[in-house]
């Protein structure tokens, strides 16, 4: 399903974030990603979800490899892909309503009959009612506008669902209630999940098996690869 091969990405091509990291999510599977803050596992969502170019390395979706990334990316590939960030409000236009939030996607692809029953039925599972579908992001509480987020991540049915720290901000009930909601779209739709986070309990509950993103070093030190069976590999000895 996804395969990132030796991804080297960051912000700053001198310095980057990510070294020569590779990841696999097979169809159907859940996969947690397990690291400290810091650590770059975020900027490697990011790539995962056409979001980030990579400096190096190569990304296969659905066994296609990926040319482009954000707009420039086919809208088969980005459509493919869903994703919830750790924080709502930098996520989400203040100027949309949460009905308006969610029915986004839809209405970027050209899908706007598709608009009212697809919204609704999100914001039933979600657990939005009408009143609050009707609010702006600044007069609903972060769980509230993440629960929108989570409906607007799935509304074009995604066969890839990224959750990157979707549950950091909230309360034991509302991510319960979240990662419920995940599953169940998952078992509905044989969807597969990357959940990025630093809570071992959490991601080792929810997911398949769990990759555990070592920080070796909080200086510039490279870290090693990820492997399937989780851990890093260490760095090659210099020859």
């Amino acid at each position: 399903m996804l395969e990132l091969t030796r991804i080297t990405a960051g912000y700053d091509r001198r310095d980057p974030v990510v070294r020569d990291v590779s990841l696999h999510v097979g169809g159907g599977e859940a996969v947690g990603l397990l690291g400290p803050s810091g650590c770059g596992k975020s900027t490697l969502a990011k790539v995962a979800a056409l979001l980030h170019r990579p400096d190096a390395g190569t990304m296969t979706l659905d066994g296609t490899v990926i040319r482009g990334w954000r707009h420039r990316a086919p809208r088969e590939q980005r459509t493919a892909v869903g994703v919830v960030f750790q924080q709502p409000r930098l996520s989400a236009d203040p100027r949309l309503s949460l009905r308006e939030l969610i029915a986004q996607p839809l209405r970027s692809t050209g899908r706007r009959r598709d608009v009212p029953e697809r919204v609704a039925e999100l914001a039933r599972s979600v657990g939005l009612s009408d009143e609050l579908l009707e609010r702006r992001p600044h007069a609903v509480s972060d769980g509230q506008l993440q629960r929108a987020c989570l409906a607007r991540a799935l509304v074009l049915r995604p066969r890839l669902l990224i959750c990157d720290e979707m549950t950091a901000m909230l309360d034991a009930s509302t991510t319960a209630a979240l990662v419920a909601v995940v599953e169940r779209y998952r078992a509905e739709s044989g969807a597969a999940l990357l959940a990025v986070g630093h809570d071992r309990v959490l991601l080792e509950r929810w997911c398949d098996r769990t990759v555990r993103w070592d920080e070796r070093d909080t200086g510039k030190t490279p870290v090693g690869p990820v492997t399937a069976g989780g851990g890093l590999r260490p760095p090659a000895a210099p020859r």
